[in-house]
This record gives structure tokens, sequence and C-alpha cells, in this order.
């Protein structure tokens, strides 16, 4: 039992890498973020890294065959969602309109973020599709909690040096783009 936790933990901060890049890419864009907020968004990433093993453990033990196409497909998504969301944020500060109000994270643009960085933990259905469904549900918690941690840990990073960085929403706008082109590369040419 001991075992099966540490692996799916260990599965965790793997599948927040991520997540803890754009949450730190957050934290700069937005530094005077409040507390309830920070949780909110640790939550919605931790949401969304217990959702997408689950959908993913869900076909692999429902239809299997659709499974395959849809995982060829990710690393478009995932790199589609991010360059959008990069390139908005560097563009918002180039202009100057990134006044505090339009620096604020929406709700739609943590949702996509929340999807784009998770969208990958769609093969960890593969991994635990042997599991039984009380089994997977466990792991994908374990899961969600490891990311909530390491997601609010990136916030309180990025709060911290974005009261200081004049452009941190460039270089948060850099790090989601870094981010989409390595889930991309990584899994079109080198899986």
């Amino acid at each position: 039992m001991w075992l099966f936790i540490l692996n799916s933990a260990l599965l965790g901060v793997g599948l927040a890498m991520d997540a803890f890049s754009v949450s730190v890419a957050n934290g700069l864009a937005e530094p005077g973020m409040r507390r309830l907020k920070t949780l909110g968004v640790a939550g919605v990433y931790s949401f969304f890294q217990f959702l997408m093993p689950m959908v993913g453990w869900l076909l692999v033990r429902t239809v299997v065959g659709w499974f395959g196409v849809i995982e060829r497909f990710i690393p478009y998504i995932a790199l589609g969602l991010l360059l959008f969301i990069g390139i908005k944020m560097i563009v918002e500060c180039l202009r100057g309109h990134a006044d505090e109000e339009t620096r604020r994270l929406t709700l739609p643009l943590l949702l996509l973020q929340g999807i784009a960085t998770a969208i990958d933990a769609l093969s960890v259905g593969f991994t635990i599709a042997s599991y039984a469904w009380h089994m997977a549900l466990f792991a994908s918690l374990i899961i969600a909690a490891v990311t909530f941690v390491i997601c609010y840990i990136g916030l309180w990073i990025g709060k911290r040096f974005g009261s200081i960085f004049k452009y941190a929403e460039v270089l948060g706008g850099v790090i989601l783009i870094a981010i989409g082109l390595e889930i991309f590369i990584k899994n079109v040419f080198f899986s």
C-alpha cells in the first residue's frame, strides 16, 4: 500500500511540473493575487490533474480503440492552448495594457490553462488501467493533492518575483510557450 501511495505521489510530481510552471507565470503576471484566489487557482489545476487520469482510465477501460486516436492529438492541443495564452500575455504586456485589471487571471483563461497543463495526464490512464476503479480514483486523488501543493508553491514564488520584475508577464508568456513546445516536441519527436 505504501508503495502504491509513493508511486502515485511521484506520478503527481511529474505531472504537476507543467502546472507548476504556469502557476509561477500566473504569480508573476498577478503579484497582488489574494490568498483565496491563489487557493482557487491551485485547486483548478489539481482538479484537472485529477480528472484527466480518470478520463484516461475510463477511455482505456471502455473505448480502447478511440484512445489511440485521442492520444495522437494531445501534444497539438496542448501546444495550441499554451501558445495562445502565452502570446496573449506577451502582447498585452508589450502593448502597455498590462494594468492590474487586464493582468488578472480570468476563469476562462484559468480553465484553458488547467486543461492545457493536464491534457498529457490522459495518458496516465494507460498506466492505471489495470487498477480497479477505487484504486484509480485513489491514485488520481493523490496526484491532485500533490499538484495542489506544488501549484500553490509556484504561485507564491511567482507573486514574490512578480512584484519586483516590471515585465514579469512577458516572462510568464515565454514560460507558457516553452512548456507548450516542450510537450509538443517530447510527444511528437521523442515518443
